[in-house]
């Protein structure tokens, strides 16, 4: 058997010690470790596996962790994360207790931020040239922004403020034409434009070459040289982005060449000034299934290596029914317009988009757009349904508020990814949104039980003149099918599930199933609880609480929100205001952000599972 070099590669500076033939057998070994390990434990597959030459390359050209390489969002860090001392607890990958699927500052030295949220790369890089420059330091500083993080306007302010300071760092795009969905806007096209036209820059270098060696006199020698690049610049392209903001522009450069990377990499090390290099690589490389299908393997679950397929499960998740839902509403509501930002496959918008092409608008990563965008098409007669993931909608808090509720807007909002959603931890769990939605003027805020409910809720939304959100999680809830036309449901009215004594469980949401164990498990104890189905989390149900209030001593309220301005601290209000004295349990999240581990160990590790609300509850009626 061949010397497994991984296994070597301690510290990024044993790379040095590598000839280039190695090197391509290192780009291997990488690669099969994270296949491997991304199969079992589920991951950002295909950006890291486009990125593994990228990796090697920075690694060896420049001396981390003095020198600051910074990886925006860090889907592309898991060959970084190899290189730098980790291979050994990589198996780990996004278990609980495990190194993180992105680049956390104290998980390791050579993580120079904590990533998660796209197109603030080079907003660090500036920041972090300009403390290097203010107090005298001297290293370089190198962003990793992925061509998608372009679609992004946060990029845009930092490569505006990036060629006004003139600061010395390198901004290296990796281009592979996606984000997670297939790129869209100009930005793309241009980019596209570029990436066909790579005889560009070898004729620039050879051109500037030959003129260089005529022995021309005179101050106008550098002059002609200049006004010759550009006549053949706008040639081939008509104009640069990058140069006119003041950024020295490199590329394209093959993203799957060593040799060509650290060339170019040595090269703008040595400029003054910003310079932005273009790497073009390959999403998915060296896994068929994922060149093949790089949106399916961009955030994959586990997989089987042999044939990419992910073993599936019968029962619709919530992003299915979603998506299902909103294709039957488009069918007998031409009003309604789907908006999306860079999500359609993750959202379940990709039939929509189909099927009603003209109807579905990707925004690419542009969440304040996405918001923009659906006031403007409401204030003229369109019906906008905006699919977007919790954690990103925060992103568009003041489109939210001043463009859509100010206005009273007729907008859905579809919010996935509710609560925690697992093993991408802290950057992605939606801990925060019925902290931050419940404020909002104006705004009516649901949450569904299980899948069918989810349907229910849409098309009731449909029919209100208002702004509407609804929140639902990853994955599957307790309906096995949905079928059948949607139920009708009565505006702010809860739904008491079973009827009993002593204590109520007041659920939200997904919520439902961890109230109804608790349940159980309160009978075995000699307790018999009622349980409460909230559905609308905002205008709370002021007449069944006060029911549900004066008739148990206790009343339990259960959400996958953190405490701080969620539901349970609405109701305890509510129930305050009308003199109650009904106490008040509340489980839901700390007053903390919630590292990765699957969802079941990250609610039992808060005491938000059904067992543990019940012994919590056990012990308070005992004691009264």
């Amino acid at each position: 058997m061949s010397e497994m070099l991984l296994e070597k590669i301690k510290r990024p500076q044993d790379l040095r010690d590598l000839d280039h033939e190695r090197l391509e057998q290192l780009a291997k070994e990488i690669r099969e470790r994270i296949i491997k390990v991304t199969s079992d434990n589920g991951g950002h597959l295909a950006a890291s596996l486009g990125a593994v030459e990228l990796a090697i390359a920075l690694h060896r050209v420049f001396d981390s962790p003095r020198d600051k390489i910074i990886w925006d969002v860090s889907h592309q860090a898991y060959a970084h994360k190899l290189l730098t001392g980790r291979n050994d607890i990589f198996h780990t990958l996004r278990k609980m207790g495990g190194i993180s699927g992105f680049t956390r500052r104290r998980e390791s030295e050579h993580d120079a931020v904590d990533a998660g949220h796209a197109s603030t790369s080079a907003s660090y890089a500036l920041a972090f040239a300009l403390a290097r420059d203010l107090t005298g330091e001297d290293y370089q500083v190198v962003a990793v922004m992925g061509d998608g993080a372009l679609t992004g306007g946060v990029a845009y302010e930092a490569l505006n403020q990036i060629g006004q300071h003139q600061a010395k760092l390198i901004i290296v795009l990796n281009d592979n034409g996606m984000s997670i969905s297939r790129n869209v806007g100009a930005m793309s096209a241009y980019l596209s434009q570029l990436r066909l036209n790579p005889g560009y820059s070898h004729l620039k270098r050879d051109i500037k070459g030959l003129l260089e060696a005529v022995p021309l006199m005179g101050p106008r020698a550098g002059q002609l040289v200049h006004e010759v690049k550009e006549r053949l610049r706008n040639l081939f392209i008509p104009e640069s982005i990058f140069e006119e903001l003041g950024i020295k522009y490199v590329g394209p450069i093959d993203g799957h060449n060593i040799r060509a990377l650290e060339r170019d990499l040595r090269l703008a090390k040595g400029a003054d000034g910003p310079v932005l290099l273009h790497v073009v690589t390959c999403k998915g490389r060296g896994y068929q299934p994922a060149e093949e299908c790089p949106e399916e393997f961009h955030g994959t679950p586990p997989f089987i290596i042999e044939n990419g397929k992910v073993p599936k499960k019968d029962v619709p998740t919530f992003t299915e029914v979603f998506g299902r839902t909103a294709c039957e509403m488009a069918r007998n509501e031409p009003r309604l317009v789907a908006i999306t930002a860079a999500m359609s496959l993750g959202t379940g918008l990709s039939d929509f988009a189909r099927e009603f092409p003209e109807r579905f608008i990707d925004v690419g990563i542009a969440e304040q757009l996405a918001l923009a965008l659906a006031a403007g098409l409401a204030l003229r007669g369109l019906r906008p349904l905006v699919a977007i993931y919790s954690t990103f909608l925060q992103r568009a808090y003041d489109q939210l508020i001043v463009d859509i509720c100010l206005q009273e807007l007729p907008v859905i909002l579809a919010i996935d990814r509710a609560g925690l959603v697992g093993e991408d931890g802290p950057t992605h769990h939606g801990a925060l949104d019925l902290s931050y939605l419940r404020p909002a003027p104006h705004l009516t805020v649901m949450a569904p039980c299980d899948q069918e409910e989810l349907r229910d809720m849409l098309w009731f939304a449909l029919g209100l003149e208002g702004p509407v959100a609804i929140r639902y999680p990853r994955g599957v809830g307790m309906s096995v099918t949905v079928e059948g036309p949607p139920r009708e449901l009565e505006a702010g009215r809860m739904q008491v599930v079973r009827e009993g004594e002593e204590v109520c469980l007041l659920s939200v949401g997904s919520m439902i199933s961890h109230a109804l164990r608790a349940a159980e498990s309160l009978e075995k104890s000699g307790w018999k609880p009622t349980v409460v189905n909230a559905r609308f989390v905002k205008p709370l149900d002021l007449k069944t609480l006060e029911e549900m209030a004066g008739r148990h001593r206790l009343l339990v309220t259960m959400e996958d929100n953190s405490l701080l301005g969620g539901f349970g601290e609405g109701v305890a209000a509510c129930l305050a205001e009308m003199g109650s004295t009904c106490r008040v349990l509340r489980a839901g999240i700390p007053d903390l952000f919630v590292e990765h581990g699957s969802i079941g160990e990250l609610q039992r590790s808060m005491g938000m599972d059904g067992e543990s609300v019940a012994a919590r509850v056990i012990g308070i009626l005992e004691k009264t």
